[in-house]
C-alpha cells in the first residue's frame, strides 16, 4: 500500500534521498529508523506528495503521488515534522476544517472529530486555540487529523514527539490496533517504540536502506534494536545539514 521506487532527492549537490526502495503492506507498522540528517522527514515527505522527487517514484495505495493527489489524498494520512500552525482555530475549528476539505460533512464529520478526539483523548482541548496548546497537545491534535477520515494509510513522522510518558505509551497501544488492518510506516528515535509495536524495521543511512527486516531478526538478546542501530547507522553524521 506504501512503494516506494528508487526514490531520489537533491537539495543543490547533496543528495538526501538515495535510490530509494521499500514497500509496507497492509497490516504492517514499520518503524522507519536513522540518525538526523539519514533522510526520513524528506522521504517521508515524498510518499505523502509534499516533495517531488528528482528521480523515482511512489505509489499509495495503488495511485501514483504525483499524477493521482486527489486519490492519495483521500487514502492518507499524514502526521508532519514538528507540525504547526492554524494558530487562530480551535482544536474543533482545526479538526473540521481538515474533515471538509477530504469530504467529510454534516453527522459524519461531528461522528469522525468525536471518534478521533477521544482516540488521542483530546477531549478537553476541543475549544482551545491551536496557538496557546503546549507541544504534546499539539501533537495530539495533528495527529487525531491524520486518523480523521479513517484512511488505509498513515504516514507519520515522529507521532510521539512532546508527549509525556503516559500519552506515549497511549499513542503506541492506538498505532498498535489500526495498524491491524492499515500500512503505517512512522519515524522515531525511541527505539524501545520500534521494539514494542513495529512490525518491520527499515533503517536508513545517508539516504540508502542498511536493514530492512522484522524486529526480531535486529534485536539483541535482551530484546534491544540499539546495538544493530549503533552498528548500522552509528557513521551516520548527526543533524546533517537540514533534512532529516
Amino acid at each position: 500500500m506504501i512503494e516506494a521506487l528508487g526514490l531520489t532527492m537533491r537539495f543543490g549537490r547533496r543528495t538526501v534521498v538515495d535510490r530509494l526502495s521499500f514497500r509496507v503492506g497492509r497490516g504492517e507498522l514499520c518503524a522507519f529508523l536513522g540518525r538526523n540528517g539519514a533522510g526520513k522527514t524528506t522521504t517521508m515527505r515524498l510518499l505523502a506528495g509534499v516533495l517531488r522527487p528528482v528521480e523515482g517514484s511512489a505509489r499509495i495505495n495503488g495511485h501514483d503521488v504525483i499524477a493521482e493527489r486527489c486519490a492519495v489524498a483521500a487514502s492518507i494520512g499524514f502526521l508532519p515534522e514538528a507540525a504547526a500552525g492554524f494558530s487562530r482555530l480551535t482544536v474543533d475549528e482545526f479538526l473540521r476544517f481538515c474533515g471538509e476539505s477530504r469530504g467529510l460533512a454534516g453527522r459524519a464529520l461531528g461522528v469522525a472529530i468525536d471518534r478521533v478526539a477521544e482516540h488521542v483523548h483530546a477531549r478537553e482541548a476541543r475549544d482551545a486555540l491551536m496557538g496557546e496548546l503546549s507541544k504534546g497537545w499539539r501533537q495530539r491534535a495533528w495527529l487525531a487529523q491524520a486518523l480523521l477520515h479513517d484512511p488505509p494509510v498513515l504516514i507519520l513522522d515522529e507521532p510521539t514527539d512532546g508527549l509525556d510518558p503516559v500519552e506515549r505509551r497511549h499513542v503506541r497501544a492506538l498505532l498498535d490496533d489500526v495498524s491491524r488492518d492499515k500500512a503505517v510506516l512512522l519515524s522515531t528515535h525511541v527505539l524501545e517504540e520500534a521494539e514494542e509495536i513495529a512490525t518491520r524495521v527499515v533503517l536508513i543511512a545517508r539516504g540508502r536502506i542498511v536493514a530492512d527486516d522484522v524486529p526480531a531478526s535486529l534485536v539483541d538478546e535482551r530484546g534491544r534494536l540499539a546495538p544493530a542501530f549503533h552498528r548500522l547507522a552509528g557513521n551516520d553524521p548527526e543533524g546533517a545539514r537540514g533534512q532529516s
